[in-house]
């Protein structure tokens, strides 16, 4: 799936705009429809999955884990960092780390995280926000949106051992999510990038032509951050995006370690903490059709959102 995440990354090839007929072809919206079902069938599995021996097994050892939740999130957002910076670069590998006060912002908020008190650790996130908004400013807002989850990061440290702490992991949640479902849209508007990351790096596409692989992955992403947001098996899901991130790791090297650190930190975040702390939006119906016409729908609009605004600014 994530063999494209980024696909700006990995390719030299000039961006170029596929038109809005190109995009929504009768592939692209016989699997929008395809997924929205699928979506609405698996509200209806979830129950019997969770009421297994072996998910409440698992669940209960991660329960037990929880406590170790902020000082890995904390650590691992500085162990990042450290990664950035000695590469040269800041929070993405197209961003490159220049000299000067950027550079002693970057060390400064790495220093502060490894700081075990809770005034550095939030220090160290204003200092991380700086760096966003001067990175944001250079690359523009819509660009920044692939690199959200970011935002949610510095948000959950500043919220640490305060009366709001509670929304600190919801907050994750949400923007990760929607960074995946923002970066899923990228392969389908711009593909030709796509296409170039295929033929060069030997990218498997188990039989399927390269242009419907592209549109296939971009929905396992999308649909990977929508969940993410709704709430539905997020520590199954982590888990499954965290072999994949493995994968893709041993496909491009050192380069991918690099730029999705972060996002392994934060799947395991995931993975130990599940949704028990979480009120989801899909949680707020209590049927199991409501649950159906919500997810399926949902996904259509969030879909045709996600579409429609990065077509026209991204």
């Amino acid at each position: 799936m994530d063999y494209y995440a980024h696909v700006k990354w990995f390719t030299d090839v000039v961006a170029e705009k596929e038109s809005i007929a190109a995009v929504l072809s009768p592939f692209f919206m016989t699997l929008a429809i395809f997924t929205a079902v699928l979506l609405a069938v698996l509200t209806q599995l979830l129950p019997s999955l969770s009421k297994s021996k072996l998910s409440a097994r698992m669940d209960t050892g991660l329960d037990q884990l929880r406590k170790y939740s902020p000082p890995i999130l904390k650590y691992g957002t500085a162990a990042a960092l450290l990664i950035q910076a000695l590469t040269g670069t800041r929070f993405a590998l197209e961003f490159e780390l220049t000299g000067g006060w950027q550079t002693i912002v970057m060390w400064a908020a790495i220093a502060l995280l490894l700081i075990p008190h809770h005034y550095a650790t939030k220090t160290g996130a204003l200092a991380m926000l700086v760096l966003f908004i001067d990175t944001g400013i250079e690359a523009g807002l819509f660009h920044m949106l692939d690199y959200g989850f970011y935002l949610a990061i510095i948000g959950v440290l500043l919220l640490e051992r305060t009366k709001e702490s509670r929304w600190s992991f919801p907050l994750l949640y949400l923007g990760t999510g929607l960074s995946l479902c923002w970066v899923a849209v990228e392969k389908w508007i711009y593909p030709s990038m796509a296409e170039d990351i295929i033929v060069n790096h030997n990218v498997p596409t188990f039989g399927f032509a390269p242009g419907l692989f592209i549109v296939m992955t971009g929905f396992i992403e999308f649909v990977v951050g929508y969940l993410l947001v709704v709430g539905i098996l997020n520590r199954l899901l982590s888990f499954v995006l965290t072999l994949i991130f493995i994968s893709t790791t041993m496909l491009f090297g050192m380069e991918e370690l690099v730029g999705h650190f972060m996002i392994h930190i934060v799947l395991i975040l995931f993975i130990i903490e599940g949704v028990s702390f979480y009120k989801p939006p899909v949680s707020m119906h209590r049927t199991v059709i409501d649950r159906m016409v919500f997810v399926s729908l949902n996904f259509i609009f969030v879909l045709a959102a996600f579409l429609l605004i990065y077509y026209r600014f991204a």
